[in-house]
């Protein structure tokens, strides 16, 4: 019988399937870098706001507890941002001519809110609680990162599901005693390595199974 096709064909068909293999996976592998990056993240950038505050003046140089402006971090599933009034508590006295602050002193005549854009915001389908992580001793500055070091806030981390199960499946790293929870500067003891792990029993955390449970985060 005739040969119908050349003997290259072969080899031509072989270097077109693997090919075609690779640019599927590379395909594949650029939409998974794309997903993890900052640029679909927004991790790292900073978001126009109304007023340009500064989390870094007012904590690390003023002093001021997360907790007196984010007032429902300990008892409610969000944190809170605050209203005018809290704003107004200390700028009635300080700074009151500021340029800068005319929005606040605007919105404190007006009762109309200030608009602020929300730096974390997790999907609808996901299930977050602040209460429950600052009772277990989960510091702000483990999801947060190092806010008494921003001039402006920008989101410390990816907020992808990958971020939050390498946490519930180790959550030691990322305990501290409760009173310490909004201590920015805060280390665990460098010669106790099951510091961590006791902190896990005292909180009476569960399980990985329990934390990586799908149904703990999606409701």
């Amino acid at each position: 019988m005739t040969q119908i096709f050349h003997r290259s064909t072969n080899v031509i068909a072989r270097v077109s399937i693997v090919a075609l293999i690779g640019l599927v996976g590379g395909g594949i592998g650029l939409v998974m870098a794309v997903e993890r990056s900052p640029y679909k993240t927004r991790e790292g950038v900073v978001y126009e706001q109304p007023v340009k505050f500064s989390h870094d003046h007012h904590t690390a140089g003023l002093g001021i507890d997360c907790r007196y402006c984010h007032t429902s971090v300990e008892t409610s599933a969000f944190a809170g941002i605050p209203p005018t009034e809290t704003c107004m508590n200390c700028h009635k006295q300080i700074w009151v001519d500021s340029p800068m602050l005319e929005p606040v002193r605007a919105s404190y005549r007006t009762g109309e809110p200030l608009r602020w854009n929300r730096v974390y915001d997790l999907p609808d389908f996901t299930y977050f609680n602040h209460s429950i992580h600052v009772a277990k001793g989960v510091g702000c500055v483990s999801c947060h990162g190092q806010v008494n070091e921003m001039p402006l806030l920008k989101r410390a981390s990816s907020l992808q599901m990958q971020w939050c199960l390498d946490c519930h499946r180790n959550p030691a790293p990322n305990l501290r005693p409760p009173e310490e929870v909004t201590n920015m500067t805060w280390q665990p003891p460098a010669d106790d390595p099951e510091y961590g792990t006791r902190l896990m029993e005292a909180a009476h955390i569960g399980d990985e199974w329990r934390l990586t449970s799908c149904s703990t985060c999606h409701r």
